[in-house]
Order: structure tokens, then C-alpha cells, then sequence
């Protein structure tokens, strides 16, 4: 946990938790009693209190109410904000105050929720709004964290150790989100539901998660937006787009209301690319959350979200390079034909809170979510595949001089998404002493309706290839096949399924302590249960686990162990096999998880340090194989195989710099699956080794000018082979995804450095920065083009590059 910098040598801190009963009288009628802080060598006094305190303390206040809290001394600026927290939660406080200067920056809580005890990672969400990337948000920040995987800038996408992009639970303020269906591609993607401008507090897990995140066999990312305690606005302006920020509260605390508006615009990063192309893509969401406390014993929240992506492609030449350079090859394609992409979101959610009595919260939290996706496109490509020049000092250098393979490919798109679904769920909480007991109970139904058509036709001088069963094409093109002509690829269907699902779950968790040793306990149960259109119901049952030991060493050590049964029933996309039908008998995926971690706390050049390891074991059957092409995932829908995933994780953050966040991240992986009792192969998603940097800097003489620096090495994964072939004939990797992105800012205007005169004046915080993308102008690639040599009958593996070195311009703002 970091802190703002000192000011004058003063650092004040507060830390808010459960202290007396006469503490929670004192701010019960009206909320009017302010809190002073004295100098070091006197106390705080309490305004209804008789005695003072000196030093670190804490005091309790009634949960789910607005307080206003002052901080004032005589030779400094008074700072006045509200705080609501929930039952049992524990904030600590480090405020600034100003000589002189009124102050008006935002006050950030950080939370300290006893959470290093729990198999969960808690995350700083100002390192998300410092370090934004090419594609800026929490996935940009996760794909340096040990057992993740992001190959892929242009997407949002992620897996966790030896899952796949479906395996990931993602919640905003314990509501499910969804992601998008018929995504194909990362430039398709846009913006990530999560707007990091929102963000209170983060915590993710990589496996071993508890009972009340739901069912899915990889990873959970909770995500708690914030509530405003304060009017203003915000912005930052770039070359990709820019996004708006308004916070809002009411002048009795009761109301607030936070507004986020985001455009994106990856015209540059996708025309920095070898495709020459006309593309104009419009990305853009807007985010709304509203807190009202309408009592002590109510208070309402609504979460609505809009986002309107439109895609809009029209590909005219491509030039790609390969080979060696005693023998380089070239791929020249021209292209006719354009891709129109079109992507509808709107999702809503309310949640009602009531407090029962001092030790039981409830809440009821209805949802509805609504997507309508568009695909359409046609796109002929006549390509040519030659042999390049390369005399050196010849004037036709680089130049195709001789044609091996020349042909067309025409693919054709008409598909149609649209879904909608609705979430009504109670949860409750009840907390006795160190014993918390939560329940839950909900159902979901689902209405999808879906319509794909695609096609493909090949042909290579003159002749339309067959489909792909190499066996049988015989002499062609020298022998005419009198067959049919037919496409080389063809899926026609139409779908309309829906889907009912009940869950519950009950889980329990008790800090308690043996002597001096602290240890937190955590058990509970889920169950499952769904039907697809009016079949069979369903059922599984998922019990989990998590226990926690601080020992009382010299030491700063955590042992932890959780795991548990994990299922993941099918959702649309796993129902849907290759050619769009609808598999009704397919099972839950289930995955047994056992991890074991180390949290090595210790202090290096007077800063604090802190080392994780984890190592895992996955057991899973019932698997659903796949095959991934860029972010489409293809399932075989029929549970056809078995798999497992092992592997260890090493974390090791602190303050490299003093007064910033860094972290080195290692990872190792092995996971292989066993279709059809064909042996053991390695997974999509077999990310052997991975390694990640997040260093964060400043200038001493000029700590405003600061420095980020976020790399990503991850070995190939298995991939590449075109959408036909079979996992044991081909067993190619991708080749290793290395990228480096560095971002300078400047700080201009915050709340150390404010102005009464000029232009800076109607500014609280102003910062101007460069960000250079793909640094070393590495090229990495996530698919391949397959191109065939008619007369050597080979097929040539052409790797679609992802985007090179480029320059971003950020101005980051707040009124």
C-alpha cells in the first residue's frame, strides 16, 4: 500500500474500523461532528468525546451512512470529505494537508480489509489510470501479473493459467459481466466493459477462488466502482480517442452519482500495420453509477452501461515478407470487398441494500442484459506468391521476380447475434463476532438468437479447391476433378436457445487466532442448476475452501492453501459446435483446484518489499476441446477430452523507487489435454513461460517528470494451423510474444503544485505525456495466413503480423 508524498515533513493518518459503541452514538444525530488533528506533540480531539488521542488511532462509524470527516489545524488548511462504508469494512487514510493552500485534489481511500490473509489479489487502482498501453484499462495491467496471458494488444482478451478467454468471471459491484459473442479479432473488440476512471477497488484471482464467484474454471476479477465525494470533472485527450469523467454528490451526502463517457478510435494502430486498408472504426460506451441512501436502513445503487462499436473495413493491398535470406518469399495480395461490423450493447442493474439489524445486510440486484451483433462482409483476395530479389546493390531489390502460386479466396459473412439476459438475485450477510456467514440465491434466464453464414471458395489458377481432405484431391489441377464445385468452407444455421439456470450458494469464513498466529477460515458450497430449451434439468454441486496462517515469526510470512470443485456449465458458445449445431446433452466442464502460496513480507533500503509464489494443480474432465483463431474460439461441443495444468507463479513488488509501485512477474506452465483417448497434447492456451515487468520512475531533481515501463515476454502457444486441420497433425507453436511499452508524463498542475493566476488556475491536476508503443518494434504475430503452391502442393504458413512501433500524445486533466 502506498501513500501520497509528505508535505512539510506531516503525515496524518486515520484508520476507520469497529472501535466502541459510543463512537457510534456520536455520529448517529445529523452527522456534525468534526474530527481535529493537532501537531505531533498534542492530540485529536473529538468534538462530544472528553479525552484525546495522540498518534495512530481508529474510531468506529455506523455502516451503510454518510460521515463527514474534517481534518483542521492551525497552520494548515482544513480537508472536509463524506465516507459511507459497508459492515465490517476497514479503510485506512493517509490525508495531506497544505500550508496555506486550500486543498481540493480528490482524497483516495486505501482499503485494508484483512484481504492478505484470503487467496485473492488485491490491486492499486490508480497504477490502471498511470499505466495505459495500447490498449488501456485493467487487461493492459493483468497481462503482467504471473499466469496470465495476453498475446494480443488489440484485445481486451485474457486466459489464466491453461483456461481460455470463456473461463473468466468478471464482476462490477458483484454483477456479472458479459462478454461479446461473435468478436473475431482483436481490432473488432473496442473498449473493455471496465472503465478504469470508476474504479475504487480491484481484487483478481488466478484459481482457488471462493464459492461466492460463480461458475467458471479459470479466474475472477471483482471490480467495486466509486462513490464520488466531491464535484468535478475529469478527461484525458489522445490520438486513440479520450474519455470524460463527472462526479457528482449531493449537498447532504445522500446522493451521488458518477458519469463515465469513453471514444476509441484504433484507426492508427490497425493502418500502422502491412494491410493497406480504409478503416473507420467508431468505438464508443458511457457508464453511469448511482448511489441514493434514502435511510439508516435503505440505500439504492444503478449501474447502466451503452456502448456502439461500429467496424468498418476495407482492405486494399497487403505485402508480407518471410522466409530466410538466402531464400526470402513474398506474399502480394490485392483485395476487393469490404467488412461492415456492428456491435449494440446496453446492460442495466439495480441493487437494493437493507440493513436488518447491526450484524445483517441484504440486498436484492435485478440485471438485464442486451446485445445485438452484426457481421457482414465480403472480401475477395488475388494474391501471388513469389520469390523476392535479393541482390544486394541491384536496383529491384525486394521485388517479386518470379510467381510460384497464384490464386484467389473469397469469404463471405452474413451473421446475426442477439441476446438477452436477465439476472434477479438475493444476497445476504450476517457477522457475529470473527464469523461471517454470506448466502445467495439466483436465476438467470437466457434468450439468444443467432444466424450464421459463412462460406469460403478458393481458387488457384483457374481451379476451385475442394475441401480440405488432402487425400483425396489426387492429380488436381493437371487432372479435373469432375465432382461438384462446392465451397471450401460452408456453415449455415440458425439457432434460437434458451436457457434457465439457478444458483445458490452459502459460504463461511471466521479470522480467528491460535496465541499469537492469525488465521483466516473460509468454507462453502455452490450449486448449479440449469435447463436448455425446456430439457432435463441439470445440476452440479461445487464445495471450495480457502485457510490463511500468519505465524508469529520474526518473519513476515502467510501461508495459504484453497481449492476446491469448479464447473462451468455450458453457456451459448460451448453449446455450438463447429458447423453452428446445437449440442443439448453436453455436461458441465469440471476442474479440481489445489493451490498453495507464500507471501514473504520484508523491508529493503527502508521501503517494503513483498515476495508471492504460488504453485498449482488442475484437474479437469468433461472438457470441452477448442481451437483459437486470433480471439474466435471454436468448440467440438461434445466433452470429448481430459486435461490437467500445473505450473508456479512469482511475484515480487515493492518500492524499487521510493514512492512508487513495481513489480516482476514470473510464470511456468504445462497443460496438456487427452481427445479421445489419443494421447496427451499440449492446449491452446499452453503458454509455457512468461515473463513481466511493471517499473514505474522519476526524475529525483524533477519528481514530476515520471516514467513507466511495461514489458511482456510469453513463449509461443500451440496455434497458427488452419481452422480444418487436426491438433495431433499439427503441433506448431506461435512464435514468442515480446513486447516493451514506454509512457513519460509530466505533471504540471496537482494538488502539491497549485496556481491562483493564469490559465492553470481553473485546473486541479493537469499532465501532458508520451507514450511509445511496441518500443523495439518487435513483430509478433497471433495467426496465420495459409496460401497453397498448386504445383508443389504445399501450403505456406504466413504470419498476420500485429502492430509495430508507434507514438502516442496523452493530456490528462481534472477541473
Amino acid at each position: 500500500m502506498y501513500t501520497s508524498k509528505l508535505l512539510s515533513g506531516y503525515l496524518f493518518c486515520l484508520k476507520v474500523y469497529s472501535l466502541c459503541k459510543e463512537t457510534l452514538k456520536l455520529f448517529k444525530s445529523e452527522l456534525k461532528y468534526t474530527i481535529s488533528f493537532l501537531m505531533f506533540g498534542g492530540g485529536i480531539s473529538i468534538k462530544g468525546l472528553s479525552n484525546f488521542v495522540s498518534g495512530f488511532y481508529s474510531i468506529e462509524i455506523k455502516s451503510l451512512t454518510n460521515v463527514n470527516i474534517t481534518f483542521s489545524h492551525v497552520n494548515f488548511k482544513s480537508i472536509s470529505f463524506p465516507i459511507n462504508l459497508k459492515t465490517n469494512e476497514v479503510y485506512e487514510f493517509y490525508p495531506v494537508m497544505d500550508i496555506n493552500i486550500e486543498q481540493i485534489e480528490e482524497i483516495v481511500l486505501n482499503s485494508n480489509k484483512r484481504t492478505e490473509l484470503k487467496s485473492i489479489l488485491s490491486i492499486d487502482p490508480q497504477i490502471i489510470r498511470t499505466i495505459k498501453g495500447a490498449q488501456p484499462g485493467i487487461e493492459n495491467l493483468l497481462k503482467t501479473l504471473p499466469g496470465v496471458n495476453i498475446s494480443n494488444e488489440l484485445s481486451t482478451q485474457y486466459s489464466v493459467r491453461g483456461g481460455n478467454f470463456d473461463e473468466n468471471l468478471v464482476y462490477v459491484n458483484g454483477i456479472e459481466i458479459y462478454r461479446p459473442f461473435l468478436v473475431r479479432s482483436g481490432q473488432q473488440e473496442g473498449l473493455s466493459f471496465i472503465n478504469s476512471n470508476l474504479i475504487k477497488n480491484i481484487k483478481f484471482s488466478a484459481g482457488g477462488f471462493q464459492s461466492k464467484y460463480g461458475d467458471k474454471l479459470s479466474s475472477v476479477l471483482d471490480i467495486e466502482y466509486k462513490n464520488p465525494n466531491g464535484n468535478n470533472l475529469a478527461g484525458n485527450i489522445n490520438l486513440l480517442g479520450g474519455n470524460i469523467t463527472l462526479n457528482n454528490i449531493s449537498k447532504n451526502a445522500k446522493v451521488s452519482n458518477i458519469l463515465g463517457v469513453r471514444y476509441r478510435d484504433n484507426s492508427m494502430l490497425v493502418n500502422s500495420r502491412e494491410t493497406i486498408t480504409n478503416y473507420n472504426p467508431k468505438f464508443i460506451d458511457i457508464q453511469n453509477f448511482l448511489t441514493a441512501n434514502i435511510n439508516e436502513k435503505f440505500s439504492l445503487n444503478f449501474l447502466s452501461y451503452m456502448s456502439v462499436n461500429n467496424y468498418n473495413y476495407k482492405p486494399q493491398s497487403r505485402q508480407t515478407n518471410f522466409g530466410t535470406l538466402d531464400d526470402p518469399t513474398a506474399l502480394i495480395v490485392y483485395y476487393q470487398g469490404q467488412e461492415k461490423d456492428k456491435y449494440q450493447t446496453v446492460f442495466g442493474a439495480a441493487k437494493l441494500n437493507f440493513k436488518a439489524s447491526v450484524n445483517t445486510e441484504l440486498s436484492l440486484i435485478t440485471s438485464a442484459f442486451q446485445t445485438s451483433e452484426k457481421e457482414y462482409f465480403d472480401i475477395l483476395a488475388q494474391y501471388r506468391l513469389g520469390e523476392v530479389n535479393n541482390n544486394i546493390g541491384d536496383e529491384d531489390l525486394g521485388d517479386v521476380e518470379f510467381s510460384e502460386g497464384i490464386g484467389s479466396q473469397l469469404n463471405h459473412g452474413r451473421n446475426n447475434l442477439n441476446a438477452i439476459i436477465y439476472n434477479i438475485e438475493h444476497k445476504g450477510n450476517y457477522k457475529k463476532n470473527d464469523n461471517n456467514l454470506e448466502w445467495s440465491l439466483k436465476f438467470t434466464k437466457e434468450d439468444i438468437k443467432d444466424r450464421i453464414v459463412e462460406w469460403e471458395v478458393i481458387d488457384s489458377t483457374g481451379f476451385s479447391i475442394d475441401p480440405p481432405f488432402f487425400e483425396s484431391l489426387g492429380d488436381q489441377p493437371y487432372t479435373a476433378n469432375e465432382g461438384p464445385i462446392v465451397p471450401y468452407q460452408n456453415i449455415r444455421k440458425t439457432n434460437n436457445t434458451k436457457t434457465n439456470r439457478i444458483q445458490s450458494y452459502v459460504q463461511w469464513s471466521k479470522n480467528s487466532n491460535i496465541g499469537a498466529t492469525e488465521i483466516y477460515s473460509n468454507a462453502g458450497v455452490r450449486l448449479h442448476g440449469w435447463s436448455i430449451d425446456n430439457q432435463k434439468m441439470n445440476f452440479v454441486f461445487s464445495p471450495r475452501f480457502q485457510i490463511g496462517i500468519k505465524p508469529d515469526w520474526k518473519k513476515d510470512m502467510i501461508f495459504k492453501l484453497s481449492g476446491g470443485v469448479y464447473h462451468q456449465p455450458p453457456f451459448y458458445r460451448e453449446l455450438r459446435d463447429y458447423s453452428g449445431e446445437i449440442n443439448y446433452g453436453i455436461k458441465a466442464q469440471k476442474s479440481i483446484h489445489l493451490v498453495a502460496s507464500n507471501e514473504y513480507s520484508y523491508s529493503l533500503w527502508n521501503r517494503p518489499f513483498k515476495l508471492t509464489s504460488e504453485i498449482y494443480y488442475k484437474d479437469m474432465t468433461n472438457v470441452n476441446a477448442y481451437t483459437v483463431d486470433n480471439v474466435r474460439i471454436r468448440y467440438l461441443a461434445n466433452n470429448n477430452a481430459k486435461a490437467y495444468a500445473y505450473g508456479l507463479d512469482l511475484r515480487l513488488n515493492g518500492e524499487f523507487i521510493k514512492g512508487t509501485e513495481s513489480w516482476f512477474s514470473f510464470g511456468y506452465l504445462n497443460t496438456k489435454e487427452n481427445i479421445d483417448n489419443q494421447g496427451y497434447i499440449p492446449r491452446p492456451s499452453d503458454q509455457r513461460l512468461k515473463f513481466g515487468i511493471l517499473f514505474q520512475d522519476y526524475i529525483p531533481n524533477i519528481p514530476d517528470l515520471k516514467m513507466y515501463l511495461n514489458l511482456v515476454y510469453n513463449t509461443g502457444v500451440p496455434g497458427g494451423a488452419p481452422s480444418y486441420a487436426n491438433s495431433y497433425d499439427y503441433q506448431n507453436r506461435l512464435p514468442d510474444y515480446k513486447r516493451v511499452d514506454l509512457g513519460i508524463s509530466y505533471v504540471i498542475v496537482n494538488g502539491e503544485k497549485n496556481y491562483k493566476k493564469g490559465w492553470k488556475k481553473n485546473f486541479s491536476d493537469l499532465s501532458i505525456g508520451l507514450e511509445i508503443f511496441n518500443m523495439f518494434d518487435i513483430q509478433n504475430s497471433i495467426t496465420n495466413t495459409w496460401v497453397r503452391d498448386v504445383y508443389s502442393k504445399r501450403q505456406y504458413s504466413i504470419p498476420n503480423y500485429l502492430t509495430p512501433r508507434l507514438l502516442n500524445l496523452t493530456i490528462d486533466m481534472k477541473l
